[in-house]
């Protein structure tokens, strides 16, 4: 049985942990050894029964360990996954009994799907796509690489979204949206017209702003 392994113990990881745990309830898929992530101090103050066992930047992945992977902003995502990918790193999907999936999908690798997270028919997701709780996205839907789904986002039917795209939570679309590259959504936001890559928008509608720029350590949920 291969070791798994957390990349990043911020808050997503601690809610990554719990769901890996409850996979092992219904299936012993691995044993969980712990976390990686370069702040040691990520778990300070918080309770939790497994430890940061080494940092990003030092870890040398063996064969008996899979990875997955804990951060949610896009392209931080990309880099960590780069890093590890290229000292062999293999990574898992972590999909919690409780989110729903219908036929004829086309999953990449490296997805999380939180507990009922919802993804219907003819759906196609790229690698490395993260759906928390209660997020559905609708048929034949398609979805680019490193994207994230904050919790309860809703994405109609025949939407495309490109790659690097973060959607805060509960916000949506309406059917046969595209949504570029690089994309951010704020949080509540209804997507109403096709969005330009490196587009942020916020409201309903849904309308161009400025963004701050995020510090990598705001980078996870």
């Amino acid at each position: 049985m291969k070791k798994l392994i957390i990349v990043g113990a911020g808050g997503f990881g601690r809610e990554l942990l719990q769901w890996c745990k409850d996979i092992q309830k219904v299936k012993q898929e691995w044993e969980i050894a712990g976390f990686i992530d370069d702040n040691r101090a990520a778990l300070d103050g918080f309770t939790c029964d497994y430890q940061i066992i080494g940092t990003i930047e030092e870890w040398v992945p063996q064969e008996d360990q899979v990875f997955a992977l804990a951060i949610a902003e896009p392209k931080t995502k990309e880099y960590v996954v780069r890093r590890l990918e290229n000292r062999g790193a293999q990574f898992t999907s972590i999909i919690h009994p409780d989110a729903r999936i219908g036929a004829f999908h086309s999953f990449g690798k490296g997805l999380v799907l939180y507990p009922n997270a919802r993804i219907t028919v003819n759906v196609r997701i790229g690698n490395f796509v993260t759906v928390l709780d209660n997020t559905s996205i609708g048929h034949d839907a398609s979805v680019g690489d490193f994207t994230t789904f904050s919790a309860s986002c809703g994405i109609n039917g025949h939407v495309t979204i490109g790659n690097y795209v973060f959607f805060g939570c509960n916000a949506s679309t309406i059917p046969g949206i595209q949504i570029g590259d690089e994309c951010h959504i704020g949080v509540g936001s209804v997507v109403v017209n096709h969005l330009k890559s490196g587009v942020h928008v916020f409201g309903n509608p849904a309308k161009r702003i400025a963004l701050p720029k995020m510090k990598k350590s705001e980078g996870e949920l």
